[in-house]
């Protein structure tokens, strides 16, 4: 699986995944959005990304 969050926006890129799931990772993303775009600030920098709590 592969998504792609660009702008606010998020899409499936590859692979599938049931919509039940699909809903409980969007909302993953939604809680932690600072935290990633965050992280991929640093990453951009070849910095280390900071750890973000997974999905329970």
């Amino acid at each position: 699986m592969r998504l792609l969050s660009r702008y606010q926006m998020v899409s499936l890129l590859e692979g599938r995944l049931p919509s039940n799931k699909l809903k409980l990772v969007m909302a993953w993303i939604e809680i932690h959005r600072d935290e990633l775009m965050a992280d991929w600030e640093l990453a951009s920098k070849g910095e280390n990304p900071y750890k973000i709590d997974p999905l329970k």
